[in-house]
């Protein structure tokens, strides 16, 4: 019934935007067809702009308008004609315009660019118009831009959904890991930042499948650019330092963007090297190479505020990206880096769960250290022409992580230690070629992956299970893992008139093995429990599958249905118990529906459905205990999990370059049914054992959000709001009882940027949050959460700039506030010949010391108090190549 409302709602909607389609073709008096002539549709005797459209080559022009008048007026101009305006009825019909020359003498006029126009699928934002002397790099600008909404981590969102591709002049150097340029290239460097709506990154299917994605492109200055940071800076307290040298090269056949970048101060820069796009990141899921950490110490909790004041960090990144074009649209790209990172963590922590039949409290006095030691690369060889396409992409990760921890619970001592190394060899190949009349697509991805991860607690956990209540001086979990995967497709691409068919069949094979044991040491002399304690496991998943995606494009529809069947084969076989072995085969079918409406020039409508099937992966799967951390361990001593959901998903946009207006706003509802219920054991220490229980169960989710973003050119001002609210209902065990649960959350958003004047720039941003959570009849506490950031900056002259920011905070359980303050105050000189800033950064001038936090889930919640970074004062150099 929810899904047939959902659907009802979209078509009405779509019927509420009833459209007239005007269009035709503009000639001169030769009878010569004009191109690029603009038509613009409004109300009789009104300047605002209903709808609007650029005449193409042959002068056709066609233009959707949704209004309720008898009458509509069109304006048509080209340079160098007399501009022509028509009053026709408000129904769908052709009309053709001649324009004649104009013999007025044109008057000297400035010509003013637009912040913001557009041309076909290609939306160009004028750098110049949105940057302020305070702006340095391309980064500072985009989170600006109406439209466009930049995340804590760096992830850019066009219309609340994330880019597909981050180019710079048409090239993806950085394949998805593009905060490394956003954070270092020098706006003055740039013209342009250009959305690619409805991009198709492959040439040879430009044509032939449509994509309702966008990307992102870099437009610079100049045909061969020689830039980037340098970044000198030193300070107390205690004594902090941040260096960042990161020279850039951008040429018509080379790209290379180096870095090497260390800081104490609380800037994480593993994020400069972090995965960003969806595409690159459901690769990293869908192949199997996502790292996977089966130990590790019990973490604090983070603020959910800007790591630079509470992140105390050591960290060194090395990194090179080198891209040559072997000759037009071939290109050989090495992605390489490494890092190596401590972070310290210092806080307590009270958890209160709450049982059916109890309540049990504990305190958490921490002290952790967290080792990152990474190397990350890759060689990828790119042929992108309107003829044939292939890529083949080379991978090799390595980590050798560890973390150490000490706990203070309930007042006894725990030391942890864990040593978490990662290993991912993998290689992509993709290749699309004209067959006949149609295009043959070949793919193949194999993967191979290992991990021996060891966790040492001192004294030993859960006695009960182990040692028949008997207290232990440790426990020792280790675990080695390795997977090999590969997938193997064939599809064509065939387009017949309006229709696009893409039929697939392919096969996958994913073969895991898990070997762990729990032990004890005394007297350097190991032990190991009994069995529930160990697994010696193989899992192998086989597919094969076919499937047939037919896409249908006419005027302002797109439609795109996709019917997977997939025949599904697992086989779990652990060699300690001849019990633990179990045989699934099922056949699934997933089909996937998208259909998409342009209501007119800035309307869109979407609407989605799809069908999907998880049976779990081998974390899921394992019968003997894994100490996960000190305080949780966890086994899945039951059937492999089968999990049916289904997810409507209908949004509307608007987009209008012209006034510089963005709207977006998306519900979706999913319905998930499984055979497993989650279920989870809270003894009296806090301690607690997880798994899952068979019970068919199911879960409900919805999830609505808006958003909109107004740039008012005249007074240089951009506004944005927005808002989101999810509920999500499930049960779950606890304690052995069944227990429904029900979290609610609502989320509201704000954020104003203004220049006021040629020497004062104010921004604005809130974000206000309300959780709530039931757990059957006990309503929890409200958790509300406020942040509030303002920034003043003045710019006395062109060579200075002073900067104030202050950030306040505030949590609420009920009637608890906890409340935080931060100034930072910024003075930068700037010599205009030289390009050298000479920067003071002082931060945290209230000298906050700690951060509360509360945090709940379906059956608990968290008081969390971290220690924060002192006040401190950072005297920097730096300066553009």
């Amino acid at each position: 019934m929810r899904v047939l409302f959902c659907i009802s709602c979209w078509l009405f909607a779509c019927c509420c935007f009833g459209q007239t389609t005007i269009s035709g073709q503009i000639f001169n008096e030769k009878n010569e067809q004009l191109q690029g002539a603009t038509v613009v549709v409004s109300a009789v005797g009104e300047d605002v702009i209903r709808a609007y459209a650029i005449s193409n080559e042959t002068g056709a022009y066609e233009v959707n308008v949704s209004a309720t008048l008898d009458s509509l007026q069109i304006n048509v101009s080209f340079i160098g004609y007399a501009k022509q305006t028509k009053i026709i009825a408000n129904t769908s019909q052709k009309l053709n315009f001649t324009l004649v020359t104009s013999t007025e003498d044109l008057k000297e006029v400035v010509i003013e660019n637009a912040p913001i126009t557009k041309k076909g699928d290609t939306i160009n934002y004028a750098v110049n118009s949105f940057k302020n002397q305070k702006d340095r790099v391309i980064a500072d600008v985009l989170k600006k831009l109406p439209g466009i909404e930049v995340l804590n981590d760096g992830k850019i969102l066009y219309q609340g959904k994330p880019i597909q591709k981050y180019y710079i002049e048409g090239l993806d150097l950085l394949e998805g890991k593009y905060n490394l340029a956003n954070n270092n290239l020098p706006a003055n460097s740039v013209s342009k930042v250009q959305i690619l709506e409805n991009h198709q990154p492959i040439q040879l299917l430009d044509s032939l499948v449509f994509s309702d994605r966008a990307s992102l492109n870099i437009k610079l200055k100049k045909d061969i650019t020689v830039t980037g940071v340098a970044r000198l800076g030193s300070g107390f307290s205690p004594f902090l330092w941040n260096v960042n040298v990161t020279p850039m090269l951008f040429s018509k056949n080379k790209q290379l963007i180096t870095s090497y970048q260390t800081n104490a101060t609380g800037k994480n820069i593993s994020n400069e090297i972090k995965t960003l796009t969806l595409e690159d990141l459901l690769d990293e899921f869908e192949n199997n190479t996502e790292k996977r950490d089966w130990v590790g110490i019990v973490e604090l909790f983070p603020p959910s505020f800007s790591e630079k004041y509470w992140l105390d960090n050591n960290a060194h990144l090395v990194t090179a990206n080198y891209l040559t074009r072997i000759e037009k649209d071939v290109n050989l790209k090495v992605n390489a880096s490494y890092i190596n990172d401590v972070q310290r963590q210092i806080g307590n922590t009270q958890t209160t769960f709450f049982t059916p039949t109890d309540t049990i409290n504990i305190t958490e006095i921490t002290n952790n250290s967290l080792f990152t030691n990474a190397l990350k690369s890759s060689l990828i060889f790119s042929k992108n022409t309107k003829k044939k396409y292939l890529k083949n992409t080379l991978t090799f990760d390595n980590y050798w992580n560890s973390q150490r921890g000490n706990v203070l619970l309930n007042n006894e001592q725990i030391l942890q230690e864990a040593e978490i190394p990662f290993t991912n060899l993998s290689n992509k190949f993709k290749l699309l070629t004209p067959f006949g009349e149609k295009i043959i697509t070949l793919q193949s991805i194999v993967t191979y992956t290992k991990s021996r991860q060891n966790l040492h607690v001192s004294p030993g956990q859960f006695e009960d299970i182990f040692n028949a209540g008997n207290a232990l001086d440790n426990i020792n979990q280790r675990v080695t893992h390795e997977n090999i995967y590969t997938n193997n497709r064939v599809s064509f691409t065939k387009k017949i008139k309006r229709f696009t068919l893409i039929p697939k069949v392919g096969f996958s094979l994913l073969h895991q093995t898990l070997d762990s044991r729990i032990a004890t040491f005394e007297n350097n002399q190991e032990t190991v429990f009994s069995e529930d304690s160990q697994n010696d496991l193989q899992f192998t998943q086989t597919s094969f599958y076919t499937t047939l995606l037919s896409q249908y494009e006419k005027e302002t529809w797109k439609l795109a249905l996709e019917t997977p069947v997939k025949l599904l084969l697992f086989d779990r076989n652990d060699a300690l118990e001849a019990s633990r072995t179990q045989d699934l085969n099922r056949l699934i079918f997933e089909p996937k529906l998208t259909v998409k409406k342009d209501l007119n020039a800035f309307w869109k409508a979407s609407l989605s459905m799809n069908i999907s099937n998880d049976f779990g992966d081998l974390d899921q799967l394992y019968y003997g205990f894994i100490l996960n951390n000190y305080r949780n361990i966890q086994r899945y001593n039951n059937p492999i999990l089968e999990k049916v959901s289904g997810n409507t998903s209908i949004g509307f946009s608007y987009r209008n370059p012209v006034s510089s207006l963005f709207i977006n706003s998306y519900y979706t509802y999913a319905n998930t049914q499984q055979n497993l219920l989650f279920g989870n054991t809270v003894n009296a220490d806090g301690t607690s054992k997880f798994g899952f229980f068979e019970q068919d169960n199911t879960i409900q989710t919805h999830s609505f959000n808006i958003k909109a973003s107004k740039y008012f050119s005249k007074l240089k001002t951009n506004i944005t709001l927005g808002s989101n609210f999810y509920i999500d209902q499930k049960d779950q065990f606890l304690n052995g009882i069944l227990a429904n649960t029900t979290t609610n959350s609502i989320l509201f958003q704000g954020k104003l940027v203004t220049n006021l004047t040629d020497w004062l720039n104010i921004t604005y941003e809130n974000n206000t949050s309300i959780s709530n959570t039931k757990f059957e009849n006990q309503r929890f506490d409200t958790i509300t959460n406020q942040e509030h950031i303002g920034n003043l900056n003045i710019f006395p002259s062109e060579h200075q700039f002073i900067g104030l920011d202050l950030t306040y905070y505030k949590n609420n359980i009920s009637n608890q506030p906890q409340e935080n303050y931060f100034l930072d105050f910024t003075y930068r000189y700037t010599f205009k010949k030289s390009k050298i800033d000479i920067e003071l950064n002082c931060r945290n001038l209230f000298n906050s010391d700690q951060f509360r936090t509360i945090l709940n889930n379906a059956f608990s919640y968290t008081q969390s108090s971290y220690i924060l970074r002192p006040r401190q004062v950072l005297l920097s150099t730096k300066f553009n190549f």
